[in-house]
């Protein structure tokens, strides 16, 4: 029976290019898809940008662009990538297309229509420095569960809690480093902790194969009660503040849908971009399988609000959710600044071969929740191994008999050795394929390779280039080689999912039409092929190793644009008592277009008059409320607007033309008012 398959990878955030991880994600999810199609199945392979939210919004300000230009300019710096490594979605979009602000829309009016959207007051972190509501990923602080530090205001990375931001402890602002204060904001929840919720995704979550055993043993863990015997299962707060670059709440002004809500309608939204018209039948369809590749990171939002949010909107359920881990390098976390990081864009620019990346990453990846790890000689000597030393050694030892002895014609009678040779491999075509379609690519390829093995077996026992040399062993030849380019056929075809470009190639060179998987069960027979041309070099160690090379630093201006000054001891510093002070009040000053007025509180029991030269830099609201630097000890200046008690400390460069900018220092989070610095 023909499969009808919807298929995404999780939605990459739309502010900055992709990382390894996403090309690790997307190459789990293509080689399935490509096996897919390869047995006759119909498959739709969608994505989108994660284009909303408080984030972007803010990178989008920094960046001096508007939301959308910002977005728009990411996008168009993903083509690259998704050609450089072979990744065939049908349809790339983004959720802040029309698609999705409709969609979002409706599922958002079906689910008040069902009474699961309920509208309360709460107390709500607002940053007091940038006087904006702080999003879920602008609060960090320790979670209140498990007690992991620098932990974002929704769910803990440790222990995979989920919280309101208000619970965690000793919060601080990710924009400002600011303690939050609380104000009181109207919002929206999708009641999560409704019983028929709960009923329901227990049900679902239940349903056999929908997810990985340690994906369901976690999620098991956030049905019923806690020892107050409150649900676990708290309702979802759905609704931002503006400024919010998001999707307008209906019926509101002010109000916008939070990101993780639109995100994954973004799934639906692209495939409705794909299908036009055709879609509300497709996606209604009971034959239609979702399914969605996604990272261990974000489990929560696709097996708990995700197939809630479609179940009680009317719409049909994710079918599967394939869930994988992370990508290490030589066992760390990716790193820039450790040179543990890896840019796949510079994999391509180095002239690395994308196939390398695919064989090695698919080589490595089961059905399991597991990290995945990229080692610079593992990696090499696995492509060098596996794909040249077994695979393409077949046809290069072969190709060129055929090829100057037999005018490119291939022997039908192969002789018994040869038959039962191939016979061997064809009976491994489902075994294969039942590997492919568990997800367990690793074990997948390594059945691929022992039959490579036994390949090579076969031509080591047989020697063609010794055959070659002994007069009247023409037809003997030609059936050894004849089985190899069967051998090498076959061998394509198991892994054609994992290599489409190398496949290709294969193909012209045998004059074949493109491979499906019933072609394994089928032989060439008298077939002529094309002159054999080189089909992968081998990896060379130093060429991957530059991966994790760093520019050299230029040699050029000194640090801020000018020398250091002379050299002191630590008797002077000890003089310049520098202290924190809390900017009470900031004004312009009347008759100067250089002076800011500041009154300073340093801790000690009365108010401070300075004048700073920062006026091109800061408008006077800016800075209230802020804590900065300042030499206390500075004797009192008489000015012509006044006396100054003191100097606040702010950093610019020597050329104020070539790097204009002045920055007024500002201490971390928990400084106080009097302390001293040294």
């Amino acid at each position: 029976m023909t499969r009808q398959l919807f298929v995404t990878t999780a939605l990459p955030y739309a502010n900055a290019p992709f990382h390894i991880g996403h090309m690790m994600e997307y190459i789990q999810a293509d080689t399935w898809v490509r096996f897919q199609r390869m047995r006759g199945h119909e498959v739709r392979f969608v994505c989108a940008d994660d284009a909303h939210g408080a984030p972007i919004m803010i990178a989008a300000e920094k960046a001096g662009k508007t939301p959308q230009a910002f977005v728009t300019e990411i996008a168009a710096g993903r083509k690259p990538y998704l050609d450089g490594f072979h990744i065939a979605f049908d349809h790339w979009h983004s959720t802040d297309a029309p698609e999705n602000h409709e969609l979002a829309q409706s599922i958002y009016r079906a689910l008040k229509d069902q009474g699961l959207i309920v509208e309360r007051t709460i107390e709500q972190f607002f940053d007091p420095e940038k006087g904006m509501f702080l999003p879920d990923r602008f609060i960090k602080g320790e979670c209140p569960k498990c007690g992991a530090k620098d932990q974002y205001g929704d769910n803990c990375e440790v222990c995979g809690a989920v919280y309101a931001p208000t619970e965690l402890k000793n919060p601080f602002s990710a924009l400002s480093g600011a303690t939050p204060v609380l104000k009181s904001s109207s919002h929206f929840f999708f009641q999560l902790s409704s019983p028929r919720c709960e009923a329901f995704l227990k049900e679902w979550t239940q349903t056999a194969e929908r997810l990985q055993p340690e994906v369901l043993n976690k999620i098991s863990e956030w049905f019923g009660t806690d020892e107050d015997g409150k649900p676990k299962l708290a309702d979802w707060d759905i609704s931002r503040d503006a400024p919010y670059f998001g999707i307008r709440i209906p019926g509101t002004q002010d109000k916008y849908f939070y990101v993780w809500l639109d995100a994954p309608v973004g799934y639906l939204a692209s495939l409705k971009a794909l299908l036009g018209a055709d879609f509300d039948a497709y996606v209604a369809d009971p034959n239609v399988e979702q399914v969605h590749f996604i990272g261990k990171d974000i489990v929560t939002f696709h097996t708990l609000f995700w197939p809630a949010m479609l179940h009680f909107s009317g719409r049909k359920v994710p079918n599967h959710i394939y869930v994988h881990g992370f990508i290490t390098v030589s066992g760390e976390k990716m790193s820039k600044s450790r040179g543990t990081g890896i840019s796949p864009l510079k994999y391509l620019e180095l002239g690395l071969n994308a196939q390398w990346l695919r064989y090695y990453i698919a080589a490595k990846l089961n059905a399991r929740v597991e990290d995945l790890d990229f080692n610079p000689e593992d990696f090499v000597a696995r492509v060098n191994a596996d794909l040249v030393g077994k695979y393409i050694n077949i046809a290069s030892r072969s190709a060129g008999f055929i090829a100057k002895r037999f005018a490119g014609r291939l022997s039908a009678d192969l002789g018994v050795e040869g038959r039962m040779l191939l016979d061997g491999l064809r009976a491994h075509a489902e075994t294969v394929a039942e590997l492919y379609d568990e997800r367990e690519f690793g074990k997948a390829l390594r059945e691929v390779m022992a039959l490579a093995d036994r390949v090579n077996e076969y031509v080591d026992q047989h020697k063609p280039w010794e055959i070659a040399k002994q007069p009247g062993q023409d037809a003997a030849l030609h059936d050894v080689c004849s089985v190899c380019i069967e051998a090498f056929r076959l061998l394509t075809l198991y892994l054609k999912p994992v290599l489409p470009a190398l496949a290709e190639q294969v193909e012209r060179f045998l004059q074949i039409e493109p491979l499906q998987w019933a072609d394994a069960q089928r032989a060439l027979g008298h077939h002529t092929i094309a002159p054999y041309q080189h089909l992968m070099q081998r990896a060379d160690v130093a060429q991957v190793m530059k991966l994790f090379d760093t520019p050299e630093p230029a040699a050029a201006e000194p640090p801020g644009g000018e020398d250091l000054a002379a050299e002191i001891g630590i008797d002077d510093f000890a003089k310049v008592d520098l202290r924190i002070a809390r900017i009470e009040k900031a004004e312009l000053v009347e008759g100067s277009d250089k002076l800011l007025r500041l009154t300073l509180d340093v801790g000690e029991g009365r108010l401070r008059n300075v004048f700073s030269g920062i006026r091109s830099a800061y408008k006077p609201e800016d800075l209230q409320g802020k804590l900065t630097v300042m030499v206390a000890n500075l004797a009192p200046r008489k000015m012509k607007f006044g006396v100054s008690e003191g100097m606040v400390l702010a950093a610019s460069h020597a050329d104020g033309k070539a790097h204009p900018g002045i920055f007024v220092l500002e201490p971390g989070p928990g400084a106080q008012p009097g302390m001293r610095v040294r």
